[in-house]
């Protein structure tokens, strides 16, 4: 059986590190995909849950906030539980095997300060062109000559 799964997208929220009773490190995230239509309700992004364990997770936390471009890839994985009004909930996530981090809140932060400030009017001398008057007919005839036939 195959169960990969890889995955582009931002993150919704801050991720959020927690620590098993053990001590191991996992952090939760969601991302969203954007799609290449709107939906029936009006929806134009899937989002989707992920989850990554030890010094991964410890170090996304570290990097990673809303916003954040990363690339994950890992497994899907359905669980469930009871919640505390007694309901069943069921859940599907990704358990990341890597994620990649494409665009930090850092690095963002960074090329927002570096970009100068534009005015949208100035930034383009919109001139209209008249294309009867401004096009040059000198070529609507041209001599064909023997030796430019090929054949």
């Amino acid at each position: 059986m195959i169960n990969r799964v890889v995955l582009v997208g931002r993150m919704t929220r801050d991720p959020e590190l927690r620590r098993t009773n053990t001590g191991a490190a996992v952090t939760s995230f969601t991302l969203a995909l954007n799609r290449n239509y709107n939906s029936a309700d009006g929806q134009q992004a899937d989002y989707i849950n992920c989850v990554v364990w030890n010094k991964v997770a410890e170090n996304v936390e570290k990097y990673c906030s809303k916003g954040s471009l990363v690339g994950v890839e890992g497994r899907l994985r359905s669980r469930s539980y009871d919640n505390a009004q007694g309901q069943k909930v069921y859940v599907v996530e990704v358990v990341c095997d890597s994620v990649q981090f494409l665009e930090t809140k850092a690095a963002r932060e960074k090329a927002q300060q570096q970009q100068p400030q534009v005015e949208q009017n100035n930034f383009y001398d919109m001139k209209t062109v008249d294309l009867e008057k401004d096009f040059d007919n000198s070529f609507d005839s041209f001599n064909i000559m023997e030796d430019d036939i090929q054949f």
